[in-house]
């Protein structure tokens, strides 16, 4: 999972390490990629776009966003742009969605919505919107020829695989069992909501939990589980003091509850593949789920994603159960 960080005064680089990245996941054997969002800022803003030429670049490793805010999105016009991807990418596609006000919301209302800001619907019922879009629920009323033109009643490319494939992203027990209920899959990240305990651990798996509780696939419903996860088996010592001094920095903000909103972040995993496979083992809620995105930190250089990422793939991965896939780049090592 990556930001796709890049430098104002070269943003095109920082676009094609986010390429080359990908294209590196799928010669290692990830089974997907996943690309975070952001908005105003130097990191990914379209993730559709980025995908879009992403999939042109690989073949085989599923494509996801790690997530879309709903609320800078219609939703109609997102299900459209998603399945278009999802077609040109030949079924790959997992897009990953929340909802809320826009972060720093009054600072940019009026340019986002000028004349709708205060009646924008920033509700699950923006989810549900998509949902019934891209599942192929009617759009309009009318369909049919009119004079040349012919018209259809759903949104168009319509692909039919992709409506199983949506996953919300949630921090907090709501989000979790709504997400279940409405039969969507669920990203639980580095970040949660102290709702009922102040041990990471212990939170997630309830969200999981939950989830699960109301899915009607019970425990087969897909949970995906977001980590920072830095192996050093092959990182120079230049690399290694780089990503210690990175975790010691963000370590203080794990201890306890932050903000109004009681967020608790989790502590980033630093060590050897051997180490930090260990402490997987021993968190509760990975013990429950068998997908997780490891994200990589939002700074570090491109050959340090390289490392890490062949760290993840050679050794992390195996020492977890995990095996590569095949695809016609890379032969299965």
């Amino acid at each position: 999972m990556t930001i796709g960080l890049f430098d104002e005064a070269d943003p095109r680089r920082g676009h094609e390490s986010t390429l080359e990245t990908i294209e590196l996941g799928e010669q290692l054997g990830f089974d997907s990629a996943w690309v975070r969002h952001r908005h105003l800022q130097y990191g990914i803003s379209s993730p559709v776009a980025v995908l879009a030429a992403a999939s042109q670049r690989t073949s085989r490793i599923e494509l996801g966003t790690a997530v879309i805010p709903l609320g800078w999105e219609n939703p109609l016009r997102l299900a459209e742009d998603l399945a278009t991807l999802d077609i040109l990418s030949g079924g790959r596609l997992n897009p990953g969605v929340s909802v809320g006000p826009p972060i720093h919301y009054d600072q940019v209302k009026h340019a986002l919505y000028p004349s709708s800001s205060d009646v924008e619907d920033f509700s699950y019922e923006r989810v549900r919107r998509l949902l019934d879009f891209v599942r192929g629920e009617p759009a309009t009323d009318f369909s049919g020829v009119e004079g040349f033109e012919v018209f259809s009643d759903r949104v168009q490319p319509h692909s039919p695989g992709l409506g199983s494939r949506l996953w919300y992203g949630g921090g907090s027990l709501p989000s979790a069992q709504w997400a279940g209920e409405h039969a969507m899959n669920f990203l639980t990240s580095s970040v949660v909501k102290a709702e009922e305990s102040e041990d990471f651990a212990e939170i997630q798996l309830s969200h999981i939990r939950t989830f699960r509780a109301h899915h009607p696939d019970g425990d087969r419903a897909r949970v995906s589980q977001g980590l920072v996860v830095i192996p050093t088996d092959t990182a120079s010592p230049e690399q290694r003091a780089k990503y210690q001094e990175y975790a010691e920095k963000r370590t203080p903000r794990t201890v306890s509850p932050q903000g109004p909103a009681r967020l608790m972040f989790a502590p980033d995993l630093v060590g050897t593949s051997d180490e930090i496979a260990e402490r997987l083992y021993a968190h509760a809620a990975f013990r429950e789920i068998d997908e997780v995105a490891f994200a990589l930190p939002f700074t570090f250089d491109h050959g340090d994603y390289v490392q890490i990422l062949t760290d993840i793939a050679t050794r992390l991965g195996p020492a977890l159960g995990w095996r590569p896939g095949v695809s016609s780049a890379s032969p299965q090592s």
